[in-house]
């Protein structure tokens, strides 16, 4: 620790989407153990923002617009940003964007990963890989390393007492969350498969639907065609914190590979991430203590077919789903 340090000022840059948020707050809790007296604001696409709800550490949270007006907001950040005059810029994206923000902030350390294309504006560059089971918290460990150290932190989210207030009439009974919806389609377990999976669950337990308000048809089409009758669609209905603290009292999870994973994993609920297209080795997988990692036992030349999700499966079956075994998914909370 040295929190005898002078105060420093730090903004860290993640516009990226929920999941890569939730996994840069290992670095708010890196350098606030080391530096608890550092002054830390974080900028964020707008929709994000209610992630940091009442966050303890955070001193300010900058907004970027990217569906209206992005360039002109991004202009505005910019000036915002220099006029803050902050000693440690870091952004953890390789977009030119950021690099922009970061390059041209006029903070006395710009530090950011080497194929952002404006990288040759920052202080500090680091390598940027996708070493083989290397958690992306890791990789982002790497920027701050030199002023932190190199040993492991996980992210964390600060559900508040509002939030645990709003789901507690949910927890009184046994009960799963299934959050079904993704941004890309390869990543999302199909509806057909849910269905599945949640017709052969064990009475004994609800289970409540979760997303946003882009998944609330989704989740209401599968509960009109499951038979199961402890079906519950709160997608819509909760907030990020709301869900968050809400999947941290349930007896299991279930997630794509997307950011209600990374929720488990900043809340230490107990997760089953399904993998589809993409593999845990990419560094997105979970590190609640209690996480499973199901995906197909098929062997498929074709998988993975991307880092990020498709919109389609570039062949057309989408085996790397459909070849997931519902009873594999059971056992991780029926065991």
């Amino acid at each position: 620790m040295n929190g005898s340090k002078k105060i420093e000022k730090i903004l860290i840059i993640q516009t990226a989407f929920t999941g890569d948020v939730v996994l840069a707050t290992a670095l708010i809790e890196k350098i606030h153990r080391f530096y608890p007296n550092q002054h830390i604001d974080f900028l964020l696409r707008k929709g994000n923002e209610g992630l940091f709800k009442g966050h303890p550490f955070l001193h300010e949270v900058l907004i970027w617009d990217k569906k209206k007006d992005k360039l002109n907001n991004l202009w505005k950040l910019l000036k915002k940003i220099s006029s803050e005059k902050y000693d440690k810029v870091i952004t953890l994206q390789r977009f030119a964007s950021t690099g922009i923000l970061t390059g041209f902030s006029g903070a006395k350390e710009r530090i950011g990963f080497d194929k952002n294309p404006f990288s040759f504006l920052f202080t500090k560059k680091i390598d940027h890989h996708f070493k083989k089971g290397i958690h992306e918290v890791e990789r982002n460990n790497k920027l701050i390393e030199e002023f932190t150290d190199d040993t492991f932190n996980k992210p964390k989210l600060y559900p508040t007492k509002e939030n645990e207030e709003q789901i507690a009439s949910y927890t009184k009974v046994p009960f799963v969350c299934m959050m079904p919806a993704s941004v890309w389609f390869t990543k999302q377990y199909p509806e057909e498969k849910w269905l599945d999976l949640i017709d052969h669950f064990p009475e004994k337990y609800s289970i409540y639907l979760l997303g946003g308000n882009a998944d609330v048809t989704l989740c209401e089409s599968i509960k009109a065609k499951s038979v199961n009758k402890k079906v519950e669609v709160l997608a819509g209905k909760l907030n990020f914190l709301s869900s968050a603290a809400l999947m941290k009292s349930a007896t299991m999870n279930y997630s794509n590979d997307s950011a209600p994973l990374h929720f488990a994993s900043a809340t230490d609920a107990p997760i089953t991430a399904i993998f589809c297209s993409t593999v845990p080795e990419f560094g997105f997988y979970p590190i609640s203590e209690k996480s499973f990692i199901v995906q197909t036992d098929v062997k498929l030349e074709c998988k993975p077919c991307s880092l990020h999700g498709l919109k389609a499966c570039p062949l057309g079956h989408f085996k790397c789903a459909y070849t997931i075994e519902t009873e594999k998914l059971l056992q991780t909370t029926t065991g």
